[in-house]
């Protein structure tokens, strides 16, 4: 049930926000929706680096936003996002598959979700994932931070269970490819927050060995910020082909 409904602009956009299950649940309608109702779910961060988003509202699609922050990708926020989506979907007439976008801890969320509800998922874009949290948040270099402390617990585990454990997306990525799910992956080779050779580099080569489907964008000298492309068009198109 939809309760404190507000409405506003999102780049020229009708956005309407709402509250859905105690979280912040956000749908922005692009001017003229392409049939079938496509859409993008941003799983955080809306609004930072979105050209890629506004490009697709530009498209037609609708995009999507589920406010729940600081719960790492766990069990319990892909059950809140199940929840989310179950409910958006015949809310607002949208196409049964969203395009899943995944930026930095975000990735968690995107990542976690394609892999628990492919048949939901037409495109997962990754943009300067986290997919091994031994690196981020829990390396020692960020030793004493909120986010260094609170991942394990999210996941109801100690430190030293949480680094010996197989829940992390790079210790899944063949459950990832047998989803068959277009994957885009956006990074720069010299991010020194969430080092692409730890992170999306080893995805890169897992699904280049076993002829998956997917679309590498390495960025040159770029660091973990910018996230995204200042030309949209590259990955818009990957999703638009992909769209069935």
């Amino acid at each position: 049930m939809i309760t404190e409904f507000k409405e506003s602009e999102y780049h020229g956009f009708r956005r309407i926000d709402f509250t859905f299950a105690g979280h912040t649940g956000v749908m922005i309608f692009p001017e003229h929706a392409k049939e079938g109702n496509p859409w993008v779910w941003r799983a955080e961060f809306l609004g930072a680096f979105d050209s890629v988003d506004v490009e697709m509202l530009r498209r037609g699609w609708h995009l999507a936003y589920y406010g729940i922050s600081n719960m790492f990708g766990n069990p319990e926020s892909v059950a809140l996002m199940k929840g989310f989506y179950d409910f958006i979907v015949p809310e607002f007439g949208l196409d049964k598959k969203c395009d899943i976008f995944g930026f930095s801890r975000g990735g968690l969320y995107s990542f976690n979700f394609t892999c628990a509800h492919p048949d939901c998922v037409s495109v997962l874009y990754l943009d300067a994932p986290v997919l091994n949290m031994r690196d981020w948040p829990c390396a020692d270099k960020y030793e004493g931070s909120f986010d260094y402390l609170e991942c394990p617990k999210q996941y109801h585990m100690t430190r030293e269970e949480f680094f010996a454990s197989d829940i992390h997306p790079l210790d899944r990525m063949a459950e990832l490819s047998a989803t068959k799910v277009p994957v885009v992956i956006v990074a720069g080779d010299s991010d020194t927050v969430v080092a692409f050779k730890k992170n999306g580099e080893c995805l890169c080569d897992w699904l280049n060995a076993h002829g998956a489907d997917y679309m590498e964008i390495v960025k040159p000298g770029c660091d973990h910020h910018p996230h995204s492309i200042e030309d949209p068009t590259p990955v818009a198109d990957f999703i638009s082909a992909h769209r069935k």
